[in-house]
């Protein structure tokens, strides 16, 4: 069945040229729905994480350890999207809620902002090393243990007395996220046919992307109606669900093939991998630095109340989805503008909100636009990783979220100790700082001649 499907991918391009992974990436990147689903499925052919792309000359070769299916769990695939939505939106309720947070448990804003780094750093930890050490398990048993483990971080954080147990709590929800993200895409490569593959993942993406949207105004609206500690709650029965769900649908899965952290590391031997890779570290730094204390500066200094806090950060996400939705076009047409300029017109905005601030309508307005800014830049990034490394896209791809993980943390954590030390503006002008660097860095990228012609 997997033979067919790839007889079925290459020559589902109207070029009837073969459909290998690097064109089904190029064309995902910077086409619709369709030509998403066909580097989904292309993936779901691929021998093994660091194998070449599929040309005529090379034959398929399945990986041993994953069986063909006759019928896609469909079941098992709901489930692990409802996952997906709830460690998500577990990550970044936080933003929303620093300023409940900081007074209950008597701390600062920027120490609470912490939460946001510590999930940050535990993430990477587990994403690198944590399957490596489960490696034997059954991939099902894996998936239950880092349930139970959102579990445990929900019970945590509802109940913690005090910042030692609520960073703790926030520790686990970091290694959850890291765990089930590296383990996602093959385990639903072996719960679906490979016809209903995309349709799976397009599935998990949804839970991702919906949470993304929502999680900070979600956050909000509940910490004022039943408060923070009620907010960070309802992960618990929803995990419980999940965890018993997961127990009846999820099939048992033997151990798979995996990228070590040694390949992954070993593609910034290459100057432009390095370059670009930091240049996309640098954008997220700066973007958190600044976006995970939205909700102290709209409250203290721009003035506004729970319910309009709740419509700007909801115009934010909404924002992100509109930019999600022209990224495409914009990949495709103008890839070496879209590096450079968006991460310049970010800092530009970081500046502005410091003078406008006080301002409800203009920062608003500017948030909203941060919001379109911001979703563009891992697709860029990553049309950009197909030129220069084509045959190792999934270790890229391994890299990159290492280290946008690793940006998140220490952008939260120097973002929350510039703003204890010098003030609400000092988070605002470290983005700025950081993103003129990925300015920088990205015109260094783009001047260089192998990122291609067509898509720049």
């Amino acid at each position: 069945m997997f033979h067919r499907m790839a007889k079925l991918l290459a020559h589902h391009a109207p070029d009837r040229q073969p459909l290998t992974r690097q064109r089904a990436w190029e064309r995902a990147l910077g086409g619709g729905l369709s030509a998403q689903f066909d580097w989904l499925a292309a993936v779901a052919i691929s021998p093994s994480p660091l194998a070449p792309m599929r040309t005529p000359t090379m034959p398929d070769q399945p990986d041993a350890t994953t069986p063909t299916r006759l019928r896609t769990a469909w079941g098992a695939v709901v489930c692990m999207s409802l996952l997906t939505f709830v460690l998500i939106a577990s990550e970044f309720m936080p933003v929303s809620l620093l300023t409940p947070i900081a007074t209950e448990l008597r701390i600062s804003e920027g120490q609470a902002g912490q939460a946001i780094a510590i999930s940050g750093l535990f993430a990477v930890l587990t994403s690198l090393f944590g399957n490596v050490a489960l490696a034997r398990l059954d991939r099902r048993t894996v998936v239950l243990l880092y349930t139970a483990i959102l579990i445990a971080s929900g019970l945590a954080v509802t109940f913690a007395p005090n910042e030692a147990v609520f960073m703790f709590g926030r520790a686990l929800v970091g290694v959850a996220i890291g765990g089930f993200w590296s383990l996602s895409t093959a385990i639903l490569a072996r719960l679906s046919t490979p016809a209903d593959l995309p349709r799976a993942l397009a599935m998990l993406q949804g839970g991702t992307a919906l949470a993304a949207v929502i999680a900070a105004p979600l956050g909000s609206f509940l910490g004022g109606l039943v408060g923070w500690r009620g907010a960070f709650a309802i992960v618990v029965p929803i995990g419980l669900v999940g965890l018993v769900w997961q127990w009846l649908a999820l099939p048992r899965l033997a151990a798979g093939r995996q990228v070590t952290p040694g390949q992954m590391l070993g593609l910034l031997a290459n100057p432009l991998v390095a370059i670009g890779m930091a240049a996309t570290a640098l954008a997220f730094m700066g973007q958190f630095a600044l976006s995970t204390y939205l909700r102290p500066f709209l409250e203290g200094v721009t003035g506004l109340d729970v319910n309009a806090l709740s419509l700007v950060l909801l115009g934010l996400g909404l924002g992100g989805l509109a930019g999600t939705a022209i990224a495409g076009a914009l990949m495709h047409a103008h890839l070496r503008l879209v590096l450079v300029a968006v991460p310049a017109l970010l800092a530009t905005i970081a500046v502005l909100l410091i003078p406008l601030g006080h301002f409800a309508i203009a920062t608003a307005a500017m948030l909203v636009l941060w919001g379109i800014l911001t979703t563009p830049i891992p697709v860029a990034w990553g049309t950009w990783m197909t030129r220069v490394i084509p045959l190792q896209l999934e270790a890229g791809g391994g890299l990159q979220v290492a280290l946008i993980q690793v940006a998140i943390t220490l952008g939260a954590f120097g973002g929350g100790m510039l703003f204890d030390s010098a003030g609400w503006w000092a988070p605002f002008l470290f983005a700025a700082v950081l993103l003129a660097a990925a300015t920088a860095l990205a015109a260094k990228v783009a001047s260089n001649p192998g990122i291609g012609g067509a898509t720049s």
